[in-house]
């Protein structure tokens, strides 16, 4: 980065311009050897300096570790061990399981999210952890548990989801960095209808599509990240009444997208490294951190060194914690617009 900055840096080869940024960043195993920095957009740049959150901890785990997304910026990786406290405080199982964060070196993806490329997003899932930890195999297998009643329209299912579910999604909204959660317009709905406690967080929860099966926590750029590109502001008020969310409700946003039968189909052009940050190009050559020193408190496995976890709640473990293991591939949630 460094030599980047001071012009020694040669920028992308040929090669590289060539190639699409997904696959090249899709390729980087390990961070950068940099301090931490996320350099541009949540959905337009990459990450110096990432730090991995630990497999295991006494109050979470990450989930599907084969797809190697459990990096990001160090605010991020400390907010979630702490959030992952205070949602088994909650009652939330015996802590959180977590999905994707982002690359090692942050960028495209090479299938799933469009966001998720500067460590500043995290996936947790609508399933508490267990109080046995899963297995590798149960990480990668364990299907996503839908809250929403598949049968109605954009409707949450009274069997799946509790006043547990709404805790913790307002819990994640609490914290002063986060910026956003995102969940499915029902479930918003859901706790626009029912939420009691502060109704001004109810802004930072945001309607977006998908989001039944886990919910997105974005944080703001961390201070004194001068290459991070901030998002609008969120709703002051709950936002429970505006045009913008009543939307959703409508045919609108759920109609197909009718085809111009005199317009020419274009392939779209893939984002190369050249569309991202300049300072992208460096982050991909520079040299790399190891996965222990680069982990986030220094050990990739952290549960055995740490204090039993809390006692679930049996409730919420009977109603979605004990879903059956799937043995067929299990889908990477679809790219969706920003909100």
């Amino acid at each position: 980065m460094a030599a980047f900055l001071c012009g020694t840096f040669t920028g992308p080869t040929t090669a590289q311009e060539a190639t699409p940024a997904k696959q090249l960043f899709g390729a980087a195993k390990l961070p950068s050897a940099a301090d931490a920095e996320p350099l541009g957009f949540y959905a337009k740049g990459c990450m110096s300096g990432a730090v991995a959150l630990p497999t295991d901890g006494p109050t979470w785990q990450a989930m599907r570790l084969s797809r190697n997304r459990r990096w990001g910026n160090p605010e991020m990786i400390a907010l979630l061990e702490q959030f992952s406290r205070d949602a088994a405080k909650l009652g939330w199982g015996s802590g959180i399981l977590v999905g994707d964060i982002s690359q090692p070196r942050g960028g495209p993806m090479l299938s799933g999210h469009s966001s998720h490329q500067i460590g500043l997003d995290a996936d947790v899932w609508f399933t508490p952890k267990p109080a046995q930890p899963l297995s590798p195999q149960e990480r990668e297998s364990m299907p996503f548990t839908s809250m929403l009643d598949k049968s109605k329209f954009l409707t949450v299912d009274p069997k799946k989801w509790t006043n547990t579910h709404a805790r913790v999604v307002m819990q994640a909204a609490s914290y002063p960095q986060v910026e956003r959660v995102f969940v499915n317009p029902a479930i918003k709905k859901k706790l626009c209808e029912t939420w009691a406690g502060d109704r001004s967080l109810l802004g930072k929860v945001r309607p977006i599509y998908g989001h039944d099966e886990h919910f997105h926590i974005r944080i703001s750029c961390p201070p004194g990240s001068a290459s991070c590109r901030k998002q609008a502001a969120v709703p002051k008020d709950d936002d429970c009444s505006s045009k913008a969310f009543a939307w959703w409700f409508t045919k609108e946003p759920w109609a197909p997208p009718k085809p111009d039968p005199n317009k020419k189909p274009v392939k779209p052009r893939p984002v190369t490294l050249s569309d991202l940050p300049k300072a992208c190009a460096a982050v991909l050559a520079s040299s790399s951190r190891s996965e222990d020193e680069a982990t986030f408190g220094g050990s990739a496995m952290a549960y055995t060194d740490q204090p039993a976890a809390p006692s679930p709640v049996k409730n919420i473990e009977a109603i979605i914690n004990d879903p059956p293991v799937a043995a067929a591939n299990v889908p990477i949630p679809v790219p969706r617009p920003l909100q």
